[in-house]
């Protein structure tokens, strides 16, 4: 690994929290293993309460139109998060720093996550530069997956050490949510499914707690009906570590997105997943692939369905022991691989062995 790098981020937020929670775990790691960090984003508002305290070793630097660059120390590793379009004029200052240090270019697109054939395939590829001031230059796709021929998923070094020293009762406390260990405890974070009011029923008709997480999952289900016997407890916005508390605290776990899928799946708890819907369907086949990678037994893949809308199926009781069973496999499978942020090392240090194009 090579120490004292510079990295410089660019994260455009797009739906709510997923673009920036990645890109600020992926800041925080690289800090956290003595890598300098700018993050460049265009709304950091949800870094307040993401990340209050912020991290050593990572600058949040405002995406404006025109930057602003006078001043700003060479860096040499970029990263280009989800598709988004570094600005031209850091790409000039980007070339000019790689000319005054006599190295080559270290320019990574960030890809997003998924389980199909494509990943393993596109991941490394380069991505030739045809126009502007990088001209020449080659992007490299970096795929973020499921298996050892891809980027790998974002986890921590000591993330199961923390899980396995947690005290549940003592933070569900802190959240003021009273014990019940009797009742089977769900969190919720979700976009508008269309099944959420047939899942507040089967949660009353077990009489269990709701944990439900800010923002649009409590509008959506202050917009339902609810019915007698549920214990519904809307949440503050959690720092990324709480949510993972959060996870790790509830019997079950509905997440959407990417970024609270990964943590879902080192959490080793039953989940079920919101994946980002498309207007063309496409999610659909990326969700299959999910599920196919995963093993998902067949009454998780049912839930899966119905609750991406996929099908209107009458909503069962979940199986929670199969589903905890095939939680821990799955982290087990995973955990057995090396973590994205070791296999972003490794391939940046190879970018930079390469001769300049």
């Amino acid at each position: 690994m090579q120490s004292g790098q510079r990295w410089d981020i660019f994260c455009k937020v797009i739906d709510n929290y997923g673009d920036i929670g990645v890109c600020w775990r992926l800041a925080r790691q690289l800090a956290a293993c003595g890598q300098t960090v700018r993050l460049w984003v265009d709304d950091a508002s949800a870094l307040r309460w993401m990340a209050p305290q912020g991290c050593p070793g990572v600058e949040v630097q405002p995406w404006t139109t025109p930057l602003t660059l006078d001043g700003l120390p060479s860096g040499q590793v970029l990263v280009e998060a989800f598709g988004c379009e570094v600005p031209a004029e850091f790409v000039q200052r980007y070339v000019d720093w790689r000319a005054a240090d006599a190295q080559p270019a270290r320019w990574i697109n960030l890809e997003y996550l998924s389980a199909e054939p494509y990943v393993e395939r596109s991941h490394g590829l380069p991505s030739p530069v045809m126009q502007g001031p990088g001209r020449g230059l080659n992007k490299r796709f970096f795929y973020p997956g499921f298996t050892p021929a891809t980027g790998g998923l974002l986890r921590e070094p000591d993330l199961m050490r923390r899980q396995a020293r947690f005290d549940p009762q003592a933070w569900l406390a802190a959240q003021g949510i009273p014990p019940r260990p009797e009742r089977a405890r769900v969190s919720l974070f979700c976009y508008e499914p269309a099944a959420l009011p047939e899942l507040l029923d089967r949660l009353a008709g077990r009489q269990a707690q709701l944990l439900v997480t800010a923002g649009r999952a409590t509008a959506a289900v202050r917009a339902c009906k609810l019915p007698a016997g549920l214990e519904v407890h809307e949440l503050p916005h959690l720092t990324q570590d709480d949510y993972d508390h959060l996870l790790w605290a509830c019997d079950l776990n509905f997440v959407r997105g990417e970024d609270s899928l990964v943590r879902a799946l080192w959490s080793g708890r039953p989940y079920v997943w919101q994946i980002y819907p498309q207007d063309d369907n496409a999610h659909h086949a990326k969700l299959d692939a999910f599920l196919r990678q995963i093993q998902a037994p067949v009454s998780l893949q049912a839930w899966h369905r119905t609750w991406n809308g996929m099908d209107t199926r009458p909503l069962a009781w979940p199986d929670l022991p199969t589903w905890q069973t095939a939680a821990l496999q799955t982290r087990q499978g995973l955990q057995d691989q090396p973590d994205l942020l070791s296999r972003l090392l490794e391939f940046t240090a190879a970018a930079a062995a390469r001769p300049a194009p």
